[in-house]
């Protein structure tokens, strides 16, 4: 893929389960929300799958161990090993092995995931700053969390422990609408120390790198619901991405993305692993064409004309801001755009 400024989603003529070895799935907002399957998401899967592509689930979430989350997947109907899943405690576990003494004691200020994680890297997990850690983690650890934890992770870190961050996503989809993430967490600590983290997880490259290792991908789609993970992950991992419309993102929000945030794929849901992907054509007259819409960025606005399936509207709107945007970000208003969308 190349690295320069992408200006319109890309078209395939091929399903995208067909056209990429491995799935790189996040889950949160992509495979399920609350606990329940996102619509479609078992479905789909099931047929990526039987047609050969590989699926591996990737999260931020350090919470839950693999053998949780391939449970959890399993419960809604969805086949998947432990080896399935790569999390962001995986990832930062290995950060922080390669950076301290094998056997040493680690400060862990969130859940279960993180744990195992550094077990799995020779590392014992301790609760206190008074347990002679050498390095502190911090990860999601639930709404559940006691506030003095981060109480511990501020008392090591003022005696000179390093700081790691499995990942900094401020909010997390649930059931009931968007919580705070473990970024928010690491904004408190942060706050109190003035310290600054190292961070393992997406968009950053320990995430990507322990993804890769994992898989063994060799032509690797990223898949996600989120911008600055998801797809900025991808951009700095040179491999392209789909984004689904099923969680935190909206139209508004893609239309004014910046390059790094810009995926090579759009589509509502996980059925768009299975389809090509419609092309993004120049528009006679000016502007951008995908199905039977026609956008164009105007003086104040992108103006959409035209008629057939939102989602095609979507792709053409996106041509039009990205172009207009260049290596920027689109300040145009959408408003109106959007609306005739449903969107």
């Amino acid at each position: 893929m190349s690295r320069s400024v992408r200006t319109r989603p890309e078209g395939s003529g091929q399903a995208l389960s067909e056209a990429y070895d491995t799935a790189l799935l996040d889950l949160d907002g992509v495979v399920y929300a609350g606990g329940e399957a996102i619509v479609h998401a078992v479905e789909s899967l099931a047929t990526a799958r039987g047609g050969g592509m590989q699926l591996a689930y990737v999260t931020n979430n350090a919470l839950r161990t693999p053998d949780a989350v391939a449970a959890h997947l399993t419960e809604l109907g969805i086949a998947a090993e432990a080896s399935d899943v790569i999390t962001s405690a995986q990832a930062v576990a290995r950060l922080v092995a390669e950076q301290v003494p094998s056997g040493a004691r680690v400060l862990v200020i969130g859940g279960e995931g993180l744990r195992v994680a550094l077990r799995e890297r020779g590392l014992e997990p301790v609760e206190s700053a008074d347990d002679s850690p050498v390095a502190v983690v911090q990860g999601y650890g639930g709404p559940e969390l006691p506030w003095g934890r981060f109480a511990e992770a501020c008392y090591a870190i003022a005696r000179g422990v390093p700081w790691y961050a499995s990942n900094t996503d401020l909010t997390i989809p649930s059931a009931r609408g968007i919580a705070p993430g473990n970024g928010a967490a690491v904004e408190v600590v942060r706050i109190a120390t003035g310290a600054e983290p190292q961070v393992a997880g997406k968009p950053l490259p320990p995430m990507h790198r322990e993804t890769i290792l994992r898989t063994g991908a060799e032509r690797p789609l990223v898949v996600g619901d989120r911008l600055d993970t998801d797809i900025e992950g991808a951009f700095g991992g040179d491999v392209d991405s789909l984004l689904v419309l099923t969680g935190v993102t909206d139209g508004r929000q893609l239309l004014a993305a910046p390059p790094q945030h810009r995926p090579t794929y759009v589509d509502a849901d996980l059925r768009g692993l299975l389809t090509g992907q419609p092309e993004v054509t120049d528009a006679d007259g000016g502007g951008f064409r995908c199905g039977g819409w026609t956008a164009k960025a105007g003086e104040e606005r992108l103006e959409l004309d035209g008629e057939g399936e939102a989602l095609d509207g979507l792709r053409a709107l996106c041509a039009a801001a990205w172009t207009a945007a260049g290596d920027g970000t689109c300040a145009l208003d959408a408003e109106k755009a959007l609306a005739r969308l449903g969107l």
